[in-house]
């Protein structure tokens, strides 16, 4: 029954008038100016959080179009992919941690305000999400096994998106990791059993992907493909999973909680082995960060998107006592370019490495990438005191929000941090305060809208992940050090 309520209601919310035309730019539905930046910061996160919600999605099954226009009122025909989708959980998720810091830090009134409202929220977007989940049964390096993940496209019912496409790249393995970031997140949100269950459950899936064959030095060759489908190792499907693993292991910390895995003996053989969660989990978050750090770290410090140079892209087989299993795939070559989140995502794993380790290699590692890629990726905006010139091409308004976090997550071990984050606080405020229109924020924050209504449309993505980080910015400024 209280699922049901809450469908209506958010189909209710949905519905109401996201192209109000008595806004004018600039002259949203804003809070009042406060003193508290951390207050500040929420609000606008869940100003701009209600107003996508209304304006993005439709229906009870929250089908999520790719962009919507605050000027025309209009949303695209297109509909968001699974990776857009889960920005959306992304930024209730961050505007629930920042309320229950502003609790935690005695501002309770926030929190009892809205707290239950993301929450329901956060319940209804990931019921929702099994419209992009499907079933099919995958070879991997140790086994056959039928999985139920999630598709990149929206299926057109629950539990029957097509997860195979050609070749079997309609799912990628980063897409199930942001996935498992959010459901984790979640979990330690509201303690809510479901959120952590499918989120191990992604995880055995995500490492299934792991190459544990061995090489001639009987060592794993490792690294996790960008899906089932790929051949090519990259940042995107390596980084992500640091954390999240991280995470596993400090919920099963101190508990007798074990996995049951497989692995490649060095006869070739396949085996099975238990070990308790909270070691096989770090173990295996090391072993994800070694690999990207000593294949894909570049010269200058920075990480490249991904190994390729293999001539054929099909991925190969191998039959062992007369099973079949995927083999390794030689790739020789490290191809570019650096992109901001794949630098975010190692910033994250080493200070959470370093967290629980105290291994003074990850923060030696977190100090260099602060710095090395904020001097890259930021560019001081002369004409702007205090903002910079992030690249927003492409997806990278969302990327950059992924390196934001990482400087986030480095700042209690590395307080030079503050400068590049404070540069996100920056170009946020410039944005909502010179552009912010019916409570959308414009794709460049520091340029605003177009002279032509029609060309303003806006990646949902990047409406979340402004909010995400308005929201991440809020539980910053309650803990950071004075």
């Amino acid at each position: 029954m209280k699922k049901t309520v809450i469908t209506i209601l958010c189909s209710l919310f949905i519905m109401s008038a996201c192209s109000d035309s008595n806004d004018e730019p600039g002259n949203g539905e804003k809070p009042e100016p406060t003193a508290n930046l951390a207050e500040q910061n929420i609000l606008r996160a869940m100003e701009i959080v209600d107003k996508a919600v209304e304006c993005y999605f439709e229906g009870s099954g929250m089908k999520m179009a790719r962009y919507y226009n605050p000027y025309t009122g209009q949303r695209s025909d297109e509909v968001g992919s699974v990776w857009m989708y889960t920005s959306s959980i992304e930024a209730v998720n961050a505007v629930l941690h920042g309320l229950k810091a502003h609790k935690e830090h005695g501002n309770a009134e926030l929190y009892n305000k809205h707290f239950s409202r993301y929450s329901e929220l956060l319940q209804t977007l990931y019921d929702n999400a099994a419209y992009y989940k499907g079933s099919y049964v995958l070879t991997s390096y140790t086994q056959t096994k039928q999985w139920s993940v999630y598709a990149v496209p929206r299926g057109g019912d629950k539990g029957y998106a097509d997860v195979v496409g050609d070749r079997n790249r309609n799912n990628v393995y980063d897409d199930q990791q942001w996935l498992v970031r959010e459901l984790l997140e979640a979990y330690k949100l509201t303690g809510n059993t479901a959120y952590l269950t499918e989120a191990e459950y992604l995880t055995d899936y995500v490492l299934d992907g792991w190459d544990c064959t061995l090489n001639n030095d009987g060592k794993e060759n490792g690294g996790i493909t960008w899906g089932p489908g790929y051949v090519t190792m990259h940042s995107c499907s390596n980084g992500p999973m640091v954390s999240p693993l991280v995470w596993l292991h400090e919920l099963y910390k101190g508990k007798n909680d074990e996995v049951t895995y497989r692995y490649i003996d060095a006869n070739r053989s396949r085996k099975t082995a238990s070990m308790k969660k909270s070691d096989y989990y770090l173990e295996f978050a090391k072993k994800v960060y070694e690999y990207q750090k000593s294949h894909l770290l570049r010269p200058d410090g920075l990480y490249d998107d991904m190994m390729g140079g293999y001539s054929d892209e099909n991925v190969m087989y191998e039959t062992i006592n007369g099973e079949k299993y995927r083999t390794h795939t030689q790739l020789k070559d490290r191809v570019g370019p650096a992109i901001s989140y794949n630098s975010g995502t190692m910033l994250s794993g080493a200070a959470d490495l370093y967290r629980v380790t105290g291994n003074n290699v990850y923060l030696d590692d977190a100090k260099k990438l602060t710095d090395v890629s904020f001097s890259h990726f930021a560019k001081a905006e002369s004409s702007k005191p205090g903002c910079y010139t992030y690249d927003i091409s492409g997806f990278n308004n969302w990327f950059n929000g992924v390196l934001m976090r990482g400087y986030v997550d480095v700042y209690p071990s590395y307080t030079n941090a503050a400068t590049a984050i404070g540069s996100f606080q920056k170009n946020l405020d410039y944005g909502y305060e010179n552009f912010a229109y019916k409570n959308f924020l414009p794709t460049n924050l520091l340029v605003g809208w177009s002279r032509d209504n029609g060309n303003n449309k806006v990646e949902a993505m990047f409406t979340f992940a402004f909010a995400a980080e308005y929201a991440v910015l809020a539980r910053y400024e309650l803990e950071k050090k004075n």
